[in-house]
């Protein structure tokens, strides 16, 4: 009887740091993963000289590193991602981090249904009508965005509790 092996956040983890090239990232990547994409997330070695510069020309030095290193290396991110997508089942979005700039190169937008009644559609259009979204989707994407931003220490102690059941489900049984 062959059993199917149900692969967690620590698996995908552990490939992409045997997958990704020695040298590109400073430590192992961020891999962050849902069911629908693997976002992962690398920093950079700062340029030496951004050391000697003011903020302005620190930031733009290290935005100058990672549009680099994006392009330097597309080609490779590219190929792992088809590998990783076709493995995992996901797509595969790219990041990087420079001194305090971080920037997203690709990042897949997921749909997502839901059920709204009168009422909770009716903010959304007042965010249409008012301009804030174009979209009763864009504004529904800002109001996810806005408990992120203000509920976020409860988001983060709630992912906490959940990696601890994820935890304790690897430790569990085999069936």
């Amino acid at each position: 009887m062959t059993t199917t092996r149900v692969w967690s956040v620590a698996d995908v983890r552990s490939w992409f740091a045997g997958r990704l090239p020695d040298g590109w990232f400073e430590g192992p990547p961020e891999v962050r993963a849902d069911r629908d994409e693997i976002l992962v997330i690398g920093v950079l070695e700062p340029p030496a000289a951004a050391a000697e510069l003011d903020d302005d020309g620190a930031e733009v030095a290290h935005r100058a590193r990672i549009g680099g290193f994006r392009e330097d290396t597309r080609e490779r991110r590219m190929a792992i991602a088809a590998d990783a997508e076709s493995l995992w089942g996901r797509k595969v979005s790219w990041g990087a981090r420079c001194g305090d700039h971080e920037e997203m190169f690709t990042t897949h937008s997921a749909p997502v249904m839901t059920r709204l009644r009168l009422n909770e559609r009716a903010v959304l259009d007042t965010l249409i009508d008012g301009g804030v979204a174009r979209s009763r989707s864009e504004a529904l994407a800002w109001c996810v965005r806005l408990v992120a931003r203000h509920q976020g220490e409860w988001i983060d102690q709630l992912r906490e509790a959940m990696r601890h059941v994820e935890q304790v489900r690897e430790d569990g049984p085999e069936l």
